[in-house]
Order: C-alpha cells, then structure tokens, then sequence
C-alpha cells in the first residue's frame, strides 16, 4: 500500500469552553453509568460535541452545528419531572440541553435534529453563566419515616439561573416544556458581573462577583441572604478580586477560585472562611467537587489541574479536618478553564478542557492510580472525501470548502523528492451564518453536494479549459426546493452520481435523481422529483424514571453509504439500527399484488416512486436486519473483488455485492447480506469473541474504513484518532484452542524442567497475585490501572497481616477500602449486563466453532503474533501456497488522523504482489503541533 502523509489540510480544532454531563453525580447510584448518560462539549465555533461515556470508550455519537460569530460559553441539562401514564407507572422525562454564548439569550437545542429549539432573551445584560436547580428528591419524615411529597403547588422540575453583566441573576422556568422568565434578583450595591453561579440547595443560589464578594439569594422571594467579601486582592494586582468559580459541597460548604490563585472554603451555616489554599500561580478558573464531597479538583491559568482531599484531624476529629493538596500536574498547554464531574459507585471521572482544544479524562476517585486519557480533539466523522479517478480530495470545515488535487510520488530515486505534490484547485464559501454539517465530492469529480441545517445545495465541478494547473470550475446548480430547503445532517451521492441521499436533521431519508450532463458544455441536472425512503418499523427502548429519556435521539442516522454498483443505500443510527434499500426494476412482476380492500388505504406508487422505469424498496421488509448491541459507528460494502471479475466472461453479468461490513461502537464487526438481512458467511464465523485482543482493547473509535482487494487477498483498512488496523477476510480469526496451540509450541523443554524452589517461589507468588485477579476490575471510566512500575507513589496498596509468630499463615489484607455493592436487583443494570454479554460471546463461540467445522490446528512459528496457521475454508483456499499472509496488522505510528482516503483505484496498473498491490491512499493528518493556538500564561520558572 502506497501512502502519502498530507498536513496540508487547514482545520482547526476549537477551544473547550464548556463542559456538561446530562446527570448529576451520585454515589449511590449502583453500575458504571444510566444508559442515557452523555457528556455535552462546547465550543468556541458555537459546535456542541455530544459524547457517550459508553464506560470509558467515550465515542462522540455527533456535533451540533454552530455557526458564524457564535460561541459557547456555558452548558447544563434539566430533566423534566416524570409524568403518570397508563397503570400508574411512570413516563420518564425529557433531557434537555441549554447553552448560553456572548449575548442575553439562553437557547434550548433539540439534540434529536442537532438544532437550536427556542431562545429565552429579555431586558437585561449579557449572560456569563448559568447553572440548574438540582434535582427533586423526596425526603425521609422523621416521625413515622414515610417519604414525603412534594407541597401543593411546588414544582419538582428544575429552574435555570443566569448570572449577567450587570450584576443581575435571572431565573428562568423550565416548566411546560418552555423557558419562560420568572425572576430577577439584584443586589442593591454597585452592578458588578456575575462570573459564577450554583445552587446550595434547590432554593438558595451562590453567586461569585467580579467586586471581591459572594452572594447568596432566596429564588423564591428573590431576596439577598447573606453577602461575603473575599477582601483585596494581592499586592501589585487589581484591588478586586475575580470570583471564576463556586461550588458547594453535598453538607453545603462553599467552595470558590479566584483571580489570586486561590481555593477558599466557606463555611455553609455562617458562611465564615474555613480555610484558604494557594496552589495556583495565575487565576483559579473553575472548580470541581466529587459527589461525595472528599475529593475537590481546581484548574488554572496556570496550566495545573491540582487535586485536594480532606484529611481528618487527630483521633477522627472532623471540627478539626483540614484540606490539603495531593497532587498537581500540567495535562493541559493552556489554561484549564472547565471541568465536568460524574460518579457512581464504579465510575468516577472528570473531565477537563481549555484553548488547546483537547477533552482530558482524569480519575477522580482512583486520582494517582490510574492514568489519564486524552480525546481527540478532531471531529470522529471524517470531513474529508476523495475522488480517486481525478486524485482529488476534499475537506471541509466551518463554512468553507477546499479540493486539492495530489500528485503521484516519484517514479524513482533521481526525480525531485522536493517538489511540491498536492495544489490547491477549488475553495467554496458558503453563504449565511451556518455551519456545514456534510459535504460530498463524487467519485467522478463532477458533483459536490453541501449541507447545513437549513438548506442542501448541490454544484458541478469542471476542469477549466486550457489551465494547465488544473484549477477546477465550479457552478451552483439549480435544484427543487423540496431538496434545498430543509437542510441534512448527512448527504452522500452514489459512485455511479446519478443519486443524491439526503438525510434530514430529523434523521428521515430521501433520495433525489442526478441527471447527467450530455456535452462538457452543458452541466447536470437535478431532477424535481425528490422522494422518501420509509424506514423498518421497530420498537423503542424504555428508560426508567430516573434516567429520563432522549426521545428520539437514538434513531439519528450516523452514516449512509452505497454499494459499489450504487443499487443498494444503506444507513445506520445511534441505536444500533441498520436499514437497507435496493435499486428494483417497475415491472409488474416486482410490484406487490393489490386487492379490492387495500386499493384505498395506501398507494403503491406514492411509497415507490418510479423513477426511469426504478423504484427504491426495502429490502428484507419482513426480517429487517436486527439492531446491534451498540450504535453502529461505520458502514461499508465489500466491493467486488477485481480478480473475479476477471475470471467472467462478462463483467456485467456479475452479480451485486450485497455484503454489509457495519462497526459498532463497541468495535464488534458484523457483516450482513443487505437484501435478506442475514449474517454472512464470514461474519458467522467470526464472532466479536474472535477478535485479536489489542484491537478489543482499542480505546479510541474507529472512524473510517478502506477496502484493498485482489486475487490474494481482501484487506479491510480501519482506522482512528491515532492507529491504523487491517485484517484480512480471507482468513478466519484463530480461535481461543488455535492460541492455546500456538502458545504450547512457543513453550521450549526448558520450561519443564524448573526446579522446586522455583516452583513453591512461583505458588506463592500466584497465591498473592490470585487475591489482586479477583478483585481486578475494569478502570473507573479514565484510563487503564498504573503498574506498579510506573507508581511513584511507595506506599503499597496491601499488608501482610501474621497472627503469632508463624509466617507461614500470613495474611495479606488490602488497604483499598472495598465499596459495597447493593442487594437490589433494580439498580444493577451493570452487572447483569455484563453477564448477558459473557454470556452472548460465549454462545457466539460455540457457534462459529461449529461452523468453523472439527480439523487439525498447526502453528507457523517463524511469522511471529497474529499469523498462525489453521485449517483452510473454501474463503482462503487462495493463501495455502507460499508463505501465509498476515490475518491482521497494526500501527499507532500516524497521530491525529483527520481521515484517510483512497486517491487511486487503479490496482491494474502496478504488481499486485505482495510488496506493492496498487492501493494508494492519503492520511491526512492534523498534529496539534501545526494548530494556530492562542498565547498562554507564561511566567519565570518556565
């Protein structure tokens, strides 16, 4: 595979101003996590990432568009309150997203169409920050120990507060599916800006001030309670102290950063300083507090993220327990402006982010025990396309569009290795304030097709005549507009360009004709006739109470593509839901029989458009292809193998490649036939429990694919943020007994000739490590657990423990203090999950093993990891000469992979051994080393 690496691409990644998890922490809360749990990121080119925890793969499941002149500054969600319905059970309410951003508007986003939904603005100064109400939770009564209701006429839901720039704070209702103003509170003094703002309580709201003070008000009356001044600021500095932050702990204590460096603690009866720490060497930006209020995390200007604990005083004198620093880091370039926190028993993270435009993962509870983790800070949808035939790709970002064109490499040695090998041939600049959302360069080069969330529009790219640099013509074309008007989340157009797929932002399909040119004069046409595609009927997934629910979020379409002879579309959604469509002729043998009694009801004509004599129909309507365990990530058709088709008399009557390789978000590959929505061959014998182990262990999704076939082998290309992976499917994957094998034969006679006391030393060693497995579990959500190499902290995490003066009987007892799991089988989702998912992959093995049918295993010992040899199937009857190839290969040498794309699909050309196949290929990378980032906070002791 012949690869050119490309940093010519401008796009630049937006700086983290805000950070927001969809449920509060809790504790209590049994498992890694509620199914509706997500992580909102806001930017500063107004884009909201929405990110799945999906314990600890953290997959960016998609992006609310912003556009020009917009920024996001603050985020939070609300939960409605749950509603009766039928039998007295409970409807679950809806999560709803706010963002506030450089102006006196909160706006609401609908995250089911990626769309802001209504803003709430009115007579007051621009908004700073903005926090909810906390949750209603009902309470013990201390007599008779019933739960008490909520009092007549009080509303359970959760009110919005809005510091603004004139030193007010605006309450907003939530109530009624609305935002509507309720309250304005404003101290009586001087109207200094409000930098910060949380709750207490559901009904007293903490303020900081750019005045050096703290104010604490009554929502309910709008009354100013109690008023603490922070005093004067350093010497040297502004007189006034800058409040960033403030948080309270669950007993009400006052935590606060400001612009001296400090962290101060307020006491949550008299509101007295309890304590003051100066960790930082610039401005305090934000603070972050665990659930259970021991653990307090603080980020700066600075660049640290230092970490806090509460240390009990002597004898477990709680009067007498101080806070203290127990670590500081730099994980950040830049500042450390935002943090995000969310527990439960089993999962504890927070996350950081700032101007370098880069999400971190830290771990809360297991701070100093397990490693960090980095996100990407690219977009996980590739915005980048390619035309192989005219080696052009293209990249979009913001509103704008570039198409460079690449040159081959040098053919030898002597030629220019210097030379410049990729121009720039065309830029488009959208017009109006949006975003776009998708874009799509054909595979001929000759139709570009842009969205936003409002509007589609559709060019025709030419070269122009007589230039010899290649610079490309490009012209609006004219198109319906019940095309053009309602905008698209996803656009996409077939290899033969004679169709256009459009999804809507509310994730319906519809599909539009391409009329193609007759003369280089003349440009394509858009056909009027725009039609949809009807979805499988399937049934939705009920949430409980507590975890509220999304709506219908779950059924945004990730991805569409079509097959390589453009007769079947196919599209996948965050759900796990697959649906297939196929190109049929309009004959009347194809057509569904019509009875006198359905001749009213429903139409035929009107579901199937004909269109030149074909209709778009569902395939396998009656067994749709079943949802996946997880959101399906990628979809692809296996092209037809080019050697095949050689082997045919005639090529047109080959027939379709209907094989659908999908990628879920849990990186399960499965492949199905899409015309009768059943696994393939392959897929049947190649369970998720087949899988090589590193690319089960793979953190960072997947966020493409590329197809390298011939008459040796059918590669599939996967790649990421910062690794590539190929497998060939020509080659099943080794089995659990085939690695068994291979691990005995790599076992020398040495190994069995240990002597004694080496083997009792080995024993007790298991004996010690046996109790470490058992309690082994996965991370906290972050990163993996540090080994005790890398530990730099001395103190072990375990004591032997003896009773008399036998050592023998020595006990070795664990100093991690074990959390207690509850008895209620309601709240461990977690748990029985995880053993229905054992047990699915268990049951999965079994059948590929009958499948895969009983024969001998041998091993090659000379090709190294990933390549041992097995019994042949009829699908890799082709490799049993020679040396047997590699059945998959990795790399994490590329970092910051923006996307990959093929540039050439020629592979006639050039030897298809096993040296050079033909496949060319673009990575295109975007290293964080080439972005244009602000300046930083530098001092001396850098």
């Amino acid at each position: 595979m012949d690869i050119h690496r490309c940093r010519f691409v401008p796009y630049n990644p937006q700086a983290i101003n805000a950070l927001a998890f969809s449920h509060p922490p809790s504790a209590e809360l049994a498992g890694r996590g509620v199914p509706t749990l997500r992580l909102a990121v806001g930017r500063a080119n107004g884009d909201i990432e929405i990110w799945n925890p999906m314990r600890g793969a953290w997959f960016q499941e998609t992006v609310l568009r912003g556009g020009k002149d917009r920024s996001i500054e603050g985020l939070t969600w609300v939960l409605d309150p749950p509603e009766d319905g039928p039998d007295g059970a409970k409807i679950p309410g809806r999560l709803r997203l706010f963002s506030i951003g450089y102006s006196t508007a909160v706006t609401e986003w609908d995250i089911e169409k990626g769309q802001p939904l209504r803003h709430s603005s009115g007579n007051y100064g621009e908004i700073w920050c903005i926090a909810a109400q906390p949750r209603w939770q009902p309470t013990k009564r201390g007599k008779d120990g019933k739960w008490e209701s909520p009092a007549e006429g009080e509303y359970i839901g959760q009110h919005l507060a809005a510091g603004c720039a004139d030193g007010s704070i605006v309450i907003l209702s939530t109530a009624d599916n609305d935002i509507k103003y309720l309250r304005l509170m404003r101290p009586s003094t001087k109207r200094a800006r409000v930098l910060s703002v949380t709750f207490q309580n559901r009904n007293t709201i903490v303020a900081g001030y750019a005045d050096s003070s703290i104010r604490l008000f009554d929502i309910r009356n709008g009354q100013l309670l109690r008023t603490i001044s922070l005093g004067k600021g350093p010497s040297g500095g502004t007189k006034e102290l800058l409040v960033w932050s403030v948080k309270c702990l669950p007993d009400g204590t006052i935590v606060s950063g400001d612009s001296a460096g400090e962290v101060r603690f307020w006491d949550a009866k008299n509101y007295s300083l309890i304590q003051r720490l100066h960790c930082h060497l610039a401005d305090t930006l934000d603070v972050a507090v665990s659930a259970n209020g021991d653990t307090v995390v603080s980020g700066g200007a600075d660049q640290r993220t230092v970490v806090y604990r509460k240390k009990d005083g002597e004898k477990g004198d709680k009067k007498s327990s101080r806070w203290v620093e127990v670590m500081h880091r730099r994980y950040h370039t830049h500042d450390v402006k935002t943090f995000a926190v969310y527990e439960t028993r089993d999962i504890s993270v927070v996350v950081s982010g700032g101007p370098d435009a880069t999400p971190i993962v830290l771990p809360l509870r297991e701070f100093g025990k397990e490693h960090h983790r980095k996100l990407s800070s690219l977009p996980q949808i590739p915005q980048i396309t390619s035309s192989p035939s005219s080696r052009l790709v293209m990249s979009f970002w913001d509103r704008e569009i570039s198409i460079w064109r690449v040159s081959r490499g040098p053919t030898s040695v002597h030629e220019n290795l210097g030379g410049q090998r990729h121009r720039l041939v065309g830029k488009v600049l959208i017009q109006g304030e949006e975003n776009i959302t998708s874009a799509m360069l054909s595979s001929d080069a000759k139709i570009l097709v842009v969205a936003t969330t409002s509007s589609v529009k559709v060019f025709a790219v030419r070269r122009r005549k007589g230039d010899e640099k290649g610079t490309l013509r490009i012209q609006k074309l004219e198109i319906p507009s019940a095309l053009a008007d309602d905008g698209a989340r996803v656009v996409t157009v077939s290899p033969d360009s004679r169709w256009i797929c459009v999804v809507r932002p509310n994730s319906t399909t519809y599909m539009a004709t391409i009329k193609p040119a007759s003369s280089a004069q003349e440009k394509p046409q858009v056909l009027n006739q725009v039609f949809k595609l009807n979805r499988a009927v399937r049934r939705a997934r009920f949430e409980k109470a507590s975890h509220g629910t999304l709506g219908e979020y779950e059924k945004t379409i990730r991805c569409a593509t079509f097959s390589d002879n453009s007769r079947i579309l196919a599209v996948g959604d965050l759900s796990g839901c697959i649906d297939a469509w196929s190109l049929e002729k309009a004959d009347e043998s194809s057509a569904p029989k019509k009875t006198s009694d359905d001749s009213d009801d429903s139409d035929d004509e009107d579901d199937h458009p004909v269109v030149e004599g074909e209709r778009w129909r569902l395939t396998a309507a009656e067994s749709p292809i079943p949802r996946l365990k997880s959101g399906v990530l990628l979809l692809s058709f296996r092209p037809p193998n080019p050697a095949n088709q050689k082997l045919l008399a005639d090529a047109a009557t080959a027939p379709a490649e209907s094989r659908l390789m999908a990628l879920t978000s849990e990186h399960q590959l499965v492949e199905f036939d899409a015309l009768d929505g059943k696994l393939s061959d392959w897929s049947r014998r190649n369970p998720k429990a087949y899988l090589p182990e590193e690319f089960r262990g793979v953190k960072d999704r997947a966020m493409g694919c590329l197809w390298d076939l011939n008459d040796v082998r059918e590669r599939l290309w996967l790649y990421g943020t910062s690794w590539l992976w190929m497998f060939d499917l020509n080659q099943d994957f080794p089995s659990t007994e085939e690695l068994s094998a291979s691990a005995d034969t790599h076992e020398g006679e040495d190994a069995m000739q240990v002597s004694k006391k080496s083997a009792t030393q080995k024993r007790k060693r298991e004996q010690v490590e046996d109790g470490e497995n058992e309690r082994k579990k996965a991370n906290t959500g972050a990163g993996d657990k540090v080994s005790a190499a890398q530990n730099t902290v001395s103190l072990g995490s375990k004591i032997r423990k003896i009773v008399g003066r036998d050592e023998s009987k020595g006990e070795w007892v664990s100093l991690e203090k074990e959390r207690a799991r509850t008895a209620n089988n309601d709240d461990n989702d977690d748990e029985a999950y995880d053993h229905d998912e054992a047990y699915t992959a268990d049951h999965d093995a079994s059948l590929a093993r009958l499948r895969r049918g009983p024969g001998p295993v041998e091993t090659n010992n000379d090709l190294g990891a990933g390549t041992p040899k097995k019994q042949q199937t009829p699908q890799n009857q082709l490799v049993q000469t020679g040396n047997p190839s590699r059945r998959w290969w990795h790399t994490y040498k590329y970092r910051d992979i923006l996307g990959i794309v093929p540039l050439s699909a020629d592979s006639e050309s050039e030897s298809e051994s096993e040296s050079g196949s033909g496949f060319e290929v673009a990575v295109v990378e975007r290293p964080m080393w080439d972005v244009e980032l602000p300046g930083r906070y530098v001092r001396e002791y850098e």
